[in-house]
């Protein structure tokens, strides 16, 4: 996992002047920053694209009589064609990976402009944080549907939060970091060289629940 520090963060210098001539202050991610959201992008759209297809693919089986199995369901817990089929799968009235395959593009649209030395206003960090602080609590609520309504999980759901709190932990350090969200100066330290403690931790906990939920009964 690649670790972002203060030192990474490039900025166009602030406007010495004041009222409307002054320059609003831009900054831009470090290589390492922009690889990261790059990476995690693809990954959950990856995930976002196959479940996708494969929700089609259960939908034409449907109308033909027939049925299909994905090929991440490996037992009655690891189904993916169970969570597919739950109505948690359509949580705005159409299916969840389609609102993935917008979002997950951006974050790499994001990513692909900081390789290209993009620099960007507090308000625009600010909005991409707050997107992302969006799909944390969504994939949050989905972890919970799937753990204790469904009782079914799915790997590649479970691909996408990875990489979903692995962009908000970075991205909100770098807000941090850069004076864009109010906070005291040991967390900016903190974040400095221990942001990856975060997703690491968060992520960790939720292995420990499907492991406390399912146990051996993953692997039978």
């Amino acid at each position: 996992m690649s670790k972002t520090t203060v030192k990474d963060v490039s900025t166009e210098p602030e406007s010495s002047s004041a009222g409307a001539d002054a320059v609003p202050r831009t900054v831009g991610g470090s290589r390492a920053f922009a690889l990261l959201l790059v990476i995690t992008g693809a990954a959950g759209l990856l995930a976002a694209w196959v479940i996708t297809i494969d929700k089609f693919k259960i939908l034409e089986a449907k109308v033909d009589g027939k049925t299909f199995t994905p090929s991440c369901s490996l037992n009655p817990i690891i189904s993916c064609g169970s969570v597919m089929e739950s109505k948690q799968a359509a949580a705005f009235g159409f299916p969840n990976p389609m609102l993935g395959l917008v979002a997950y593009g951006i974050v790499i649209c994001v990513g692909m402009s900081l390789l290209a030395r993009a620099r960007f206003p507090r308000w625009y960090w600010l909005t991409f944080n707050f997107g992302t602080l969006f799909g944390v609590a969504f994939c949050t609520w989905l972890m919970f549907q799937s753990l204790y309504r469904i009782n079914a999980l799915c790997l590649w759901c479970s691909l996408a939060w990875v990489a979903t709190i692995t962009m908000f932990w970075y991205v909100t350090s770098f807000n941090v970091r850069n004076d864009f969200l109010p906070s005291p100066g040991w967390l900016k330290r903190f974040l400095a060289e221990f942001t990856w403690v975060l997703p690491v931790t968060h992520v960790g906990i939720i292995a420990m629940m499907i492991l406390t939920r399912w146990g051996d009964r993953l692997w039978a």
